[in-house]
């Protein structure tokens, strides 16, 4: 017996729901690769037998997505959340190229836009992090060569020093003071030994004015972040003032009566205003409490 999933948010095949996108054909990708498919190694570890091709992965969905009926399609969106919101950076020049030339094609990146900042400690935590991992899995060769020729191949897993070069539209969907950015970039355990950002982590009203003042400046970095991809009118962005973590796969945040809005626009709207060239969309929330958006939100 084949169960029934009963997706959320813009996997939703209800119009109510999903007005703008309830009946496209979606295929949701199990990640599997741990470098938003982008590594390729053809050595396989003998101690572990583990396979660092994700970038191979990625080339063999969409050859079999392709041949089951996508080069036909004359809209198509390439998106994700968190390390699939990576995916939907890296690679989304990648699977412009793979569609045919008529095709409306863009991309939509939730909760993926990681930045690159130094920890509660002052160290450059998430920077080391993510050169182990591109060098771990060879990713260099699949990152983008505008930025590779510039710089270490490990900062171009940054979307901050990669995004601007992408010539296919791009929508960025991210929580100012993202969570899981603030648990693991600002505030990881490596960081905080004696645990003193433990119970803020867990609930935004735990934390100190000091703590809620460096998430602050956390979320300024993060907007400095942001400036290559404002350049263009063709790319958007709906960067509200939650603590939370993904946010187009949920119905509560997608489209619902009381989901986080900007302009008054929900990010169902936004997205499908962008997608389908109605209005563009660029817009980032205020710091405190300004218009009708999450109820997490971080207060001065």
């Amino acid at each position: 017996m084949v169960k029934q999933v009963a997706f959320s948010g813009i996997l939703s095949n209800k119009p109510q729901f999903n007005p703008d996108f309830y009946n496209w054909n979606k295929i949701k990708v199990r990640y599997c690769d741990g470098a938003s498919f982008t590594g390729d190694v053809e050595a396989v570890n003998p101690a572990t037998n583990l396979h660092y091709r994700g970038a191979r992965v990625f080339l063999a969905v969409m050859e079999d997505l392709l041949a089951k009926g996508m080069k036909s399609a004359e809209n198509a969106i390439l998106s994700g959340c968190s390390a699939g919101g990576l995916t939907s950076i890296l690679n989304c020049d990648k699977f412009r190229a793979l569609l045919p030339a008529g095709t409306k094609v863009k991309c939509l990146a939730d909760a993926g836009y990681f930045t690159n900042q130094k920890d509660i400690s002052g160290a450059q935590h998430i920077e080391g992090f993510y050169n182990e991992v591109v060098t771990t899995q060879g990713s260099a060769k699949n990152l983008h060569p505008s930025c590779t020729s510039k710089m270490k191949p490990g900062l171009c897993f940054f979307p901050q020093h990669m995004a601007q070069e992408i010539k296919t539209p791009l929508l960025v969907t991210n929580a100012a003071y993202d969570s899981w950015q603030i648990k693991n970039i600002l505030a990881p355990g490596v960081a905080d030994p004696h645990g003193t950002w433990h119970n803020c982590k867990l609930d935004i009203k735990n934390c100190s004015p000091d703590q809620l003042k460096i998430m602050q400046d956390f979320r300024l970095e993060f907007l400095s972040a942001l400036t290559g991809l404002q350049s263009s009118v063709s790319n958007g962005m709906f960067i509200n003032s939650c603590y939370a973590h993904c946010q187009t796969e949920m119905q509560e945040t997608w489209l619902r009566s009381d989901s986080p809005v900007l302009n008054d626009k929900t990010i169902a709207k936004a997205v499908g205003d962008w997608f389908y060239d109605r209005s563009p969309f660029q817009k980032i929330d205020c710091p405190y409490p300004c218009d009708k958006t999450c109820h997490n939100r971080i207060f001065e």
